[in-house]
């Protein structure tokens, strides 16, 4: 069902760029869904400036949201190069432009994990969950710092609750770490399926794994998840991920 321009407005509070959430980071353009089966779910978060947003960036009215959406475009280029820390500088600045942002960064969240400072990771995606509560993916990540911070079981007493996630996978990868379980099946699970529902099997796997201090483990599906025909084609925000975390964890592979 499509919506007018107007309605889709209505999704978002004003005079602020945010660019989609991490499990609709694949571009800054929208594509249609894989599947019918797997429909286009709108949410705020959409790359949708508001009305005073889009005014303010064609007049100069304002210039600093302009200049905050630039500067998160470029940290994002610089994450997918492998210049972490360069990233986050770009977050940094896009906060300081326009402190808004702040809440919606779930890029830096990322940034922050892999430069291990974790505490102001999850302090990051537990932000960005208040704001939308449907994200699958920020409550694992943020589970992740904290997992680092106190351990798995303190992290699973803070386990964020966050809405039903429309992708099988994630929903899978979800109770994995909420409740504990068995990322092999997670894998298996998924391994005759559309490839970026492998390639999301295999990087949980490989994170759930790294967060029980099973290195060898992670390494095996975290590569797989990097190597693996999305990984490798993608331009999903995810799959750079998989690359960088191999180059944060010097592991080299062919």
């Amino acid at each position: 069902m499509s919506m007018s321009i107007s309605q889709k407005l209505k999704l978002k509070k004003p005079s602020i760029f945010v660019f989609p959430s991490l499990h609709q980071s694949s571009s800054f353009s929208f594509k249609p869904p894989l599947s019918s089966s797997h429909p286009f779910i709108l949410t705020r978060r959409l790359f949708l400036p508001s009305v005073s947003g889009v005014w303010d960036a064609l007049t100069g009215a304002d210039n600093n949201p302009r200049q905050a959406l630039l500067a998160v475009r470029r940290g994002m280029l610089l994450f997918r190069q492998g210049d972490v820390l360069g990233s986050l500088v770009e977050f940094d600045k896009s906060i300081q432009l326009d402190p808004r942002q702040k809440a919606y960064l779930w890029q830096r969240g990322l940034s922050l994990y892999y430069l291990n400072r974790f505490e102001e990771a999850a302090e990051q995606f537990r932000l960005d969950v208040a704001q939308n509560p449907n994200d699958t993916e920020e409550s694992i990540w943020c589970f992740l710092c904290e997992a680092h911070l106190c351990g798995v079981d303190e992290a699973r007493k803070r386990y964020l609750e966050v809405g039903r996630d429309p992708r099988p996978v994630m929903r899978e990868a979800y109770n994995m770490f909420k409740y504990g379980g068995d990322p092999q099946k997670l894998v298996a699970a998924f391994s005759g399926s559309r490839d970026n529902d492998y390639f999301y099997a295999s990087l949980y796997a490989g994170l759930y794994y790294e967060s029980q201090n099973e290195t060898d483990a992670a390494k095996v599906h975290i590569v797989a998840a990097c190597q693996s025909p999305y990984g490798q084609r993608s331009d999903d925000y995810m799959a750079s991920l998989s690359k960088v975390h191999c180059l944060c964890r010097n592991w080299v592979f062919n």
